[in-house]
């Protein structure tokens, strides 16, 4: 079989695709009537179009391109991922939504002030806009890195790729705010799935039948144990469900995009369902997901003609699912799996710039400048917000190349380490009575130095590397341990001066 390229149709799909985002983005963009509006859509939106929504947001382009060649290289052990699901809806449904909706709020951290104070509100939304700013940069490269394979060109175009990707994103963001993003998730969600749905058809058609589900351990995996002390082990079976389980906890519990979308619906129980959606909707594409790494497996184990010259399942694995997309789907069905790639990218930058841009704006803006000084367009000036706010992701996605490691490490080795420390703030505030401002800084602190020694060991130390499933988990209990303990103190010695009364 002769590979194809792209074929005119397919262009002519993600051309239309891009189109429609921005047109949508227009349309919601004329009946903005405020700030309210723009950042939680009047907090009426409906609870599976939140769902899913906040589902595309989290699962992004990283998951779409990482999961697939996570599964090819390594093994099926992040499958072990999906039981994490239980438990997490559990704690972020019934303790942490009906904390967090108590107070109905545009910024998350509007809540850190009235519990610790102005301090730690400052140190929580800086954390955040760091993060996103981090994460869009490291989906944007990976998105283009895809995308610059799909379309058969060479590393000097990344950059060009990048541009483009980021523009459409930014251009529909900054014009509808999060009505359309909510909007425009649902549209990506669709055509994401479709497009991962779609290779396992060919693959299975082109194979003659299912002969690419593995009835044994494939050589290519790594050694990865049900459970194992030895912390240079890169993903055990309980690692991998702990992790995952602290990943949702964090991310559902304390990150703007997430909290913005439950302020976004009419109560607590609207968010929880949206919550669950969100679950449901996670739980559906790892397991396809997983299954298009199988395939893929499968058809270039079975087939090595098909790798292009240098090329080889331990040394691209990352890159086999945009090869596959490019030179062996038919014309018109390529177009739909790039502009699902396209979608994951977007879904996540769209979000990504409407909640930094509500942060920087409540938290920041609004809350020093006088009200006489405030502007008299927000809504224009939360567009101008975001655009700059895009700029500076575009920037920022030319670093993300200097991180080691396959798709899921880089991802890991970047967004794991603001995760837990901003978690931690929001844990101190909202379940811990005796935490002090300075001590919860402080265990912040901590607990982002740990995510960075433990993410880097190996360049720091010179030692044989940690595995990235102890990012999160050792973050967080050692910044909790440092925080509560040095606020425990202050608290016997202090009593509760200076923290501020809960409401």
């Amino acid at each position: 079989m002769t590979p194809q390229g792209l074929h005119w149709l397919d262009y002519v799909i993600v051309a239309v695709y891009a189109a429609g985002m921005i047109a949508l983005g227009w349309y919601y963009g004329r009946r903005q009537k405020d700030t309210t509006d723009y950042f939680v859509a009047g907090r009426n939106m409906n609870s599976t179009l939140i769902g899913v929504s906040l589902f595309a947001t989290l699962l992004s382009t990283i998951s779409y391109l990482s999961l697939p060649g996570e599964i090819i290289n390594h093994g099926p052990v992040y499958l072990a991922g999906a039981i994490s699901l239980i438990p997490s809806y559990y704690i972020v449904g019934y303790l942490l939504i009906p904390r967090l909706m108590a107070q109905r709020v545009t910024s998350a951290y509007e809540l850190l002030e009235s519990n610790l104070g102005l301090g730690v509100r400052l140190t929580g939304a800086s954390m955040f806009v760091l993060l996103r700013l981090m994460w869009m940069a490291a989906l944007i490269y990976m998105a283009s890195k895809a995308l610059v394979i799909i379309l058969g060109l060479g590393e000097e175009w990344l950059f060009g790729v990048t541009l483009v990707t980021a523009v459409v994103a930014i251009t529909y963001a900054t014009l509808g705010g999060l009505r359309a993003v909510v909007i425009t998730d649902l549209c990506q969600f669709l055509i994401l799935l479709s497009g991962a749905v779609l290779v396992l058809v060919t693959v299975t058609f082109s194979l003659g039948g299912f002969d690419w589900i593995p009835d044994s351990w494939d050589p290519n995996w790594d050694t990865q144990p049900l459970f194992s002390l030895d912390p240079h082990i890169r993903l055990t079976v309980v690692g991998t469900i702990v992790m995952q389980t602290v990943w949702w906890v964090c991310t559902a519990g304390a990150d703007q995009t997430a909290v913005q979308r439950y302020m976004a619906t009419p109560n607590v129980r609207a968010a929880r369902r949206s919550f669950l959606i969100n679950m449901l909707a996670n739980l559906v594409v790892l397991i396809v997901l997983s299954l298009v790494g199988f395939a893929l497996l499968g058809y270039y184990t079975m087939l090595p003609d098909r790798f292009s010259p240098g090329m080889s399942l331990e040394a691209n694995a990352d890159q086999l699912f945009p090869h596959y997309v490019s030179h062996y789907l038919p014309p018109g069905l390529s177009g739909l799996v790039v502009a699902g790639m396209f979608a994951a990218a977007m879904s996540s930058i769209d979000s990504g710039v409407n909640s930094i841009s509500a942060v920087v704006l409540t938290d920041f803006i609004n809350r020093f400048r006088p009200p006489a000084r405030n502007p008299a367009n927000p809504v224009r000036t939360a567009r101008l917000l975001a655009l700059i706010i895009g700029v500076l992701v575009i920037g920022m996605s030319g670093f993300i190349e200097l991180v080691p490691g396959n798709f899921v490490e880089v991802a890991k080795r970047t967004l794991g380490l603001l995760l837990a420390p901003i978690f931690l703030l929001f844990f101190m505030a909202l379940f811990v009575p005796f935490a002090t401002q300075s001590g919860t800084i402080l265990g912040a602190a901590t607990g982002f130095m740990t995510a960075i020694l433990v993410a880097y060991w190996e360049p720091i130390t010179g030692l044989e590397q940690i595995s990235i499933q102890y990012i999160y988990v050792a973050s967080l209990a050692v910044g909790l341990a440092v925080a509560c303990g040095s606020s425990g103190l202050q608290h016997m010695l202090f009593g509760n001066s200076g923290r501020p009364t809960r409401t």
